[in-house]
């Protein structure tokens, strides 16, 4: 039977790579659901494609341009995110896809964990800004999550089979973005079009200035503490510019399997959705000899300082990682509206860190408030740093 999957986030660079990989295997794999936030015409255009039962618009201002132009199709048609994270427990949907961008897809997730459903996951914030209590839901419903990210795919790959065996240590890789090796003199003068320019991945525009910043490799900790139930000191990240090593685990013996692979995220998206078989692909393949030579090196934490301040959330605990996102969020949406130069990026997020309110033991009414909160508190941040500068 094919497997019937609600891609969340469509439009977007996971969601429009998993359309290809179901265009690869249409004996395998039907879209039963499609959602987006603003992309509305290319939101069209795939649910007129792949006909899927249910089509989404987060943007309820959108919900009539979307509804007239589907009016002759077979589709349901909604609008906001409720919807978005009502959609997820239809009993037509097998697995779901969270491609989402940051806080978003909190919710979704948390109902697609709630009703049993098998979970792709691509949206590495819902883990740090809830992963205890998405894992606790999941465990509760019989709900599967199956990384999607490239890091979490490898180590999820390097476990099979070794699930009784002891992790001694896993290894992330990180590429170090555009400005890997760059002085903080240097880092002054970047420009959100330098940000944007991402060495070997090809992403969306908040997830690439995450990478230039390091943060989304501080979130990347985070959301394996809470995937392969790790502690802080079994989390290491090391600087692989090549990006062919996606990331390597160390087991009590010593030894290490690491997962490699030519930097392509259908990969991944395609494992997730075929577990526990491989499928064949006509993926390229890597070559040795097309890369004879693969390095590592150490992160620099004081130029980025992102890395760091994941690390001190991930120890505090509590709503502590939920601060640091909802503050990198609204700092990201101001460096790239020429708000902030980047290297002002972590001194307001380590600010909302310190003046927001501390909750060890948060339930998920907890999160959601500790957003709001965060997002005012960032927002007044950022306005007064701009009085100033205007002054």
């Amino acid at each position: 039977m094919k497997k019937r999957i609600a891609i969340l986030g469509s439009t977007g660079s996971i969601g429009t790579q998993a359309l290809e990989v179901v265009d690869q295997y249409p004996d395998r794999f039907e879209v039963e659901v499609l959602t987006a936030n603003n992309s509305i015409e290319l939101l069209i255009q795939q649910a007129k494609k792949y006909q899927p039962n249910v089509v989404v618009i987060a943007n309820e201002c959108r919900y009539e341009i979307l509804k007239e132009a589907l009016k002759n199709e077979p589709i349901k048609v909604f609008a906001g995110s409720k919807a978005i994270a009502d959609v997820v427990q239809m009993d037509t949907v097998d697995i779901v896809l969270t491609a989402m961008v940051g806080y978003s897809g909190l919710m979704p997730t948390f109902n697609a964990a709630k009703a049993g459903k098998q979970i792709a996951l691509a949206n590495k914030e819902t883990m740090v800004v809830a992963g205890e209590i998405i894992n606790q839901v999941a465990i509760e419903n019989n709900a599967s999550i199956l990384p999607v990210d490239s890091e979490h795919s490898a180590i999820f790959q390097c476990l099979s089979g070794e699930f009784n065996n002891e992790i001694e240590k896993i290894y992330l890789t990180a590429s170090g973005g555009p400005f890997r090796g760059y002085s903080m003199e240097q880092l002054q003068k970047v420009t959100k079009d330098d940000a944007l320019k991402h060495p070997n991945w090809s992403m969306g525009t908040k997830l690439t200035i995450d990478s230039a910043s390091m943060m989304n490799k501080g979130f990347e900790i985070i959301e394996a503490k809470w995937l392969f139930g790790l502690k802080l000191e079994q989390i290491d990240v090391i600087i692989h510019p090549q990006s062919i090593v996606h990331s390597l685990v160390q087991f009590r013996d010593g030894s290490i399997k690491a997962q490699m692979g030519l930097p392509d995220m259908k990969l991944p998206i395609l494992y997730a959705l075929s577990y526990p078989q491989r499928l064949p692909s006509n993926f390229e393949r890597f070559n040795f000899l097309d890369h004879p030579k693969l390095t590592f090196e150490q992160p620099d934490p004081k130029n980025f300082r992102n890395l760091a301040l994941a690390y001190e959330a991930l120890r505090r605990a509590g709503n502590m990682p939920c601060i640091l996102n909802a503050a990198n969020e609204i700092v990201v949406q101001a460096f790239l509206k020429d708000q902030l130069r980047f290297v002002e990026m972590p001194d307001i997020i380590e600010e909302s860190m310190q003046k927001t309110t501390f909750i060890k033991n948060p339930d998920l009414n907890d999160y959601i408030q500790t957003d709001k909160e965060v997002r005012l508190l960032t927002y007044s941040i950022i306005k007064e740093k701009l009085k100033i500068k205007t002054a």
